[in-house]
């Protein structure tokens, strides 16, 4: 699986392990960056890793900066993108079996290094059910398609 990763300087520690983490199970991975812990912005990061996931780049992305709402707020800005900041493995899993995400958010200040490990490989083995829930995002598709540029349907 192709995967984008983002962070901002607070989440980029933890970026760097899931990106080691990704690659020893075999995922090819694009590090849109930061690639230090120099302050930076975390919506630059967001927009690079929502672009290419809703361009069909890649597969799937991950995000990462203290807290994780900043990235999802950010990334669930794009056309297509289901952005889900998860602190537990039900979480991530159910993001994926209900929500089709298709960026994880994690904050690098919330979540610990073998949880977030937990959290990845978890969202990245659960998969959409379809059914009840497919008829749920084509309502969040079709107010996305209606928007006007005021962000009101």
């Amino acid at each position: 699986m192709k995967i984008a990763l983002g962070s901002d300087h607070a989440g980029f520690p933890l970026k760097e392990k899931i990106k080691q983490f990704l690659l020893k199970k075999g995922h090819e991975v694009v590090d849109f960056g930061t690639l230090s812990e120099s302050p930076t912005d975390y919506p630059i990061y967001a927009k690079k890793v929502a672009l290419a996931v809703s361009k069909g780049e890649v597969d799937k992305g991950i995000l990462v900066c203290g807290t994780g709402i900043g990235m999802s707020i950010v990334a669930n800005k794009f056309k297509g993108i289901r952005a889900a900041l998860c602190l537990n493995e039900y979480m991530a899993r159910m993001s994926r079996k209900h929500n089709n995400s298709n960026i994880l958010c994690l904050g690098d200040r919330v979540v610990g290094e073998e949880l977030a490990f937990s959290i990845v490989q978890a969202w990245l083995e659960a998969s959409f059910e379809g059914g009840r829930h497919r008829k749920r995002l084509e309502i969040i598709e079709e107010i996305e398609k209606n928007r006007r540029t005021h962000g009101t349907p």
